[in-house]
């Protein structure tokens, strides 16, 4: 027994002590604050509402966690943000991505309390159990909640889709449709990045309005298009790449190969169906945000989840897709690509 080490087992175990520390900060607004100027533990008290207690322990936490830098020692130190922090979780930078953990924090942190639940009963564990309504009809009843999960999709999908847009060939293509695209997101990315593509986005009619503000603060209208729609009920506008960033997994079996038929069916000879996820890998050992991220799907939906490359591969082969590869993006997630 002399060569173990209990460490990992205490770290994963109280790893929400870190998560917590972290969202709060976010639902704070601590980092756009010091986005400003450097505070001491008083002023960042003041300036937050914070209880005496609070300090110096929160922010001297989040220097430990590495999310604030402090120079000096004692109630004279000042904190600012790490170059992280300062570029990924001030709100006023193009680059936040703090809306996910703006929704984990609201949302997802008390749901995954009941995971126990959810293993024992295959059911859901969000808004739906309390109101039987799907997690989308609740979110999309309340503009408020609704903006926030679309912004929760832009910050954990712009890395992803950045890397997708520059690094995917589209010499060979001319038109996308990003079928989920919520805020139009990935063919602003696509369009600005070639000039050739034509893009559309397509979402429920009532994501349009978000969509077209977005198109239009990014100055591509003249090439990027929002559509709305029910991507179960309706066909896929047609195109040349039909994209799904983070959709498939939403839902269960029947319906994501209802959705590969529906993209098999919108494409051309040559067409490319792409799907970025946080994949998991073959042989199911490695991705660990994969895998839990399979199980926050059955804590929002039950019967949905997330799947490999060679998954995809088997689903896609039966609607008659012939060519597949896939492309490593930014830490967990991928894309994988099915050619017509």
């Amino acid at each position: 027994m002399s060569g173990l080490d209990p460490s990992h087992i205490m770290q994963v175990g109280m790893g929400f002590f870190a998560s917590k520390t972290l969202l709060s900060a976010v639902e704070l607004g601590l980092f756009t604050t010091l986005a400003k100027q450097p505070m001491t533990a008083g002023e960042i008290a003041a300036s937050l509402q914070l209880s005496p207690r609070a300090i110096p322990d929160f922010p001297d936490a989040l220097v430990a966690l590495r999310f604030l830098d402090r120079d000096g020692d004692g109630p004279g130190a000042r904190y600012a943000n790490t170059p992280d922090s300062a570029f990924f979780l001030d709100r006023n930078s193009p680059a936040y991505i703090g809306g996910i953990l703006e929704m984990a924090n609201a949302r997802l942190f008390r749901f995954w309390g009941d995971l126990t639940e959810a293993l024992k009963t295959g059911k859901p564990q969000n808004e739906t159990r309390h109101s039987g309504e799907s997690v989308f009809a609740t979110l999309y009843a309340d503009p408020a909640r609704l903006e926030q999960f679309m912004n929760a999709m832009s910050g954990i999908s712009a890395g992803n889709f950045k890397l997708f847009a520059e690094a995917f060939d589209f010499s060979r293509f001319s038109s996308l449709c990003d079928v989920g695209g919520a805020t139009g997101q990935l063919s602003c990315m696509v369009a600005a990045a070639h000039p050739h593509m034509r893009c559309t986005s397509f979402d429920l009619p009532k994501i349009v309005p978000i969509a077209l503000r977005r198109i239009e603060q990014a100055g591509l209208s003249d090439r990027v298009a929002a559509v709305g729609g029910d991507f179960f009920a309706d066909a896929l506008p047609r195109a040349d790449v039909i994209t799904m960033g983070m959709i498939l997994h939403d839902w269960n079996l029947e319906k994501k190969k209802a959705l590969i038929r529906k993209a098999y069916d919108a494409l051309p000879p040559g067409g490319a169906f792409v799907v970025i996820e946080a994949l998991i890998d073959n042989a199911r050992r490695e991705n660990a945000f994969g895998l839990t991220m399979s199980l926050n799907m059955l804590i929002e939906f039950g019967d949905a989840f997330d799947y490999s490359a060679a998954d995809f591969e088997g689903w896609c082969r039966e609607v008659g897709f012939r060519r597949f590869e896939t492309m490593a993006l930014a830490g967990p997630s991928s894309a994988a690509i099915a050619y017509k």
